[in-house]
């Protein structure tokens, strides 16, 4: 039985910080065109937190000749594997279990969407029922415990945030309304998320209480926060990208961290050519790096970099080959897979 695992609590306070005021769902973008661009952006939205441990195996997915897959890769860059071979729909979105012995993600259509989970190697996949009406269930990530997932539904043009068990029973429902890329604190205490609000333009991050109550804004909408964030292992900071759409023409796409209370900023990366852009991943088990997919010049790369933007490392070189919506898992109790 798996338990919460002890994080310190952080120094700073809890308030508010007031805001200013890839190929996925084509085919229910007509549908529902109100909210078309708002829908493709929860169902291309990846979920998962990492839990303090010692360092695993980095998982992602990538474009393949059949379709998106999900593969592994040891933090040096060797062993790099696929571990899902579908033959129809895309892979994406995964969540390592906080003992590293689970994956959790989801297969999408243009048609659907639904939640899996699987063995750490790829065996065992197990697709877990969608409830009735539910267009498409995305986005899961585990429960500090690893007892529970939550995860997005959309039904009809109505989102919602819930949780339910490894085997897809027990749904309990957390919120309804925009909730993006949901993580739960490792103290299981609150859950980030990028929201929308109703807003023109932008995006913002925000947490809220694991059952849905005492929303928090942490940044402005027009940081045009990005389908990328992760909680630090200790609880004290959350990663996301910033400017994901290059709204501000004096940056490019960085990672950026900031403490759940919204204060200290800082950027991890501060690229200002639109041509050299950094995606957020996750901070890995230990919380001495953050795991990173750096763009260049339409060549892609996996890197590592110390939180406070120093020693940043190749894990896998720039190339053809793209590494997204990426998670560092915990090393497993069976060996490990320790850097």
């Amino acid at each position: 039985m798996l338990s919460a695992p002890r994080v310190p609590p952080c120094v700073a306070s809890v308030g508010t910080v007031p805001g200013s005021s890839h190929h996925r769902w084509t085919a229910l973008a007509s549908a529902i065109a109100a909210i078309a661009s708002f829908v493709l952006l929860v169902l291309a939205a990846p979920a998962h937190a990492t839990f303090p441990g010692h360092n695993g195996l980095i998982a992602f997915y990538s474009d393949t000749e059949h379709g998106a897959q999900i593969f592994t890769v040891r933090p040096n860059g060797r062993d790099l594997r696929q571990i899902t071979h579908l033959s129809s729909g895309n892979a994406s979105n995964v969540d390592w279990s906080p003992d590293g012995r689970l994956i959790v993600f989801d297969i999408e259509t243009d048609e659907s969407a639904q939640l899996a989970i699987m063995n750490a190697d790829g065996s065992g996949l197990v697709m877990l029922p969608k409830a009735p009406g539910n267009l498409g269930e995305v986005d899961p990530s585990f429960t500090p415990d690893g007892r529970r997932i939550v995860f997005d539904t959309l039904n009809g043009d109505v989102q919602a945030l819930w949780s339910m068990n490894l085997d897809g029973t027990g749904r309990r429902l957390i919120r309804t309304g925009p909730a993006v890329d949901p993580n739960v604190s490792p103290d299981g205490r609150r859950v980030a998320l990028m929201d929308f609000n109703g807003e023109p333009f932008g995006s913002a991050l925000f947490t809220i209480g694991i059952n849905g109550d005492e929303p928090r804004q942490l940044t402005p909408f027009n940081f045009n926060v990005g389908f990328r964030l992760d909680w630090a292992p200790d609880g004290c900071h959350l990663a996301f990208i910033h400017n994901v759409d290059l709204a501000d023409p004096s940056r490019s796409v960085n990672i950026a961290t900031i403490r759940p209370d919204g204060t200290g900023l800082r950027f991890v990366t501060d690229y200002r050519d639109p041509q050299v852009r950094a995606f957020v991943g996750s901070y890995s088990p230990d919380g001495r790096w953050i795991v990173f997919r750096l763009e260049v010049n339409d060549q892609f790369g996996l890197y590592k970099i110390h939180p406070d933007g120093t020693h940043m490392r190749p894990i896998l070189g720039l190339s053809d080959f793209a590494p997204r919506f990426i998670d560092w898992g915990p090393a497993s109790p069976h060996g490990g897979h320790s850097q």
